[in-house]
């Protein structure tokens, strides 16, 4: 029978992408998309909950309801996780993130809220819920800095790269 991809049926590499590279095919995924899931842990255990999102450099954000289970989640307990991934046609394609980092909740008057809401792309939602364009939302901002994020593309392979790549926020702590 032919494969499609022969490549995969060989060793995996296990070479590493130098920092620049990591952080190309990083940026690159992360402008691409605009879901993702959201793990955090609450009362009740684990909550996943996909969520439309806005890149900033490593940086996530997405808005949410004040009462949210997400919100009272990460208010008990900011670590979270989230998985970002490409559509997945098959092996080959493979493509995603899981992103690690502390969410901050940014309230309306938050000193830090207008660096990062210069970044969302509030206006079609807004649209959708026929509400004027000259009268921006004041939703609640999260904001997830990555402080490390696994890198899953099974296409580096054909490059002699190993399929998982790790990147943390200081150059010094790459594993």
């Amino acid at each position: 029978m032919p494969l499609t991809n022969p490549w995969l049926s060989e060793p995996t590499p296990a070479k590493r992408l130098d920092r620049e590279r990591l952080e190309e095919r990083l940026l690159n995924l992360l402008s691409s998309q605009n879901m993702c899931v959201l793990a955090t842990t609450g009362p009740d255990g684990p909550l996943a909950t996909p969520v439309r999102y806005y890149p900033l450099g490593f940086a996530v954000l997405f808005t949410a309801a004040p009462r949210s289970p997400k919100i009272r989640n990460i208010a008990a307990d900011p670590r979270v996780s989230i998985g970002i991934f490409a559509p997945l046609v098959g092996l080959a394609s493979s493509r995603g993130a899981q992103l690690f980092g502390t969410a901050r909740v940014l309230s309306p008057e938050h000193p830090d809220r207008a660096h990062y809401w210069a970044a969302v792309r509030w206006e079609n939602e807004h649209a959708e819920r026929g509400r004027a364009l000259s009268e921006p939302p004041e939703d609640t901002l999260v904001v997830v800095e990555a402080d490390r994020i696994v890198y899953t593309e099974h296409w580096l392979r054909r490059e002699g790269f190993a399929p998982r790549q790790f990147w943390r926020r200081s150059a010094n702590d790459e594993s």
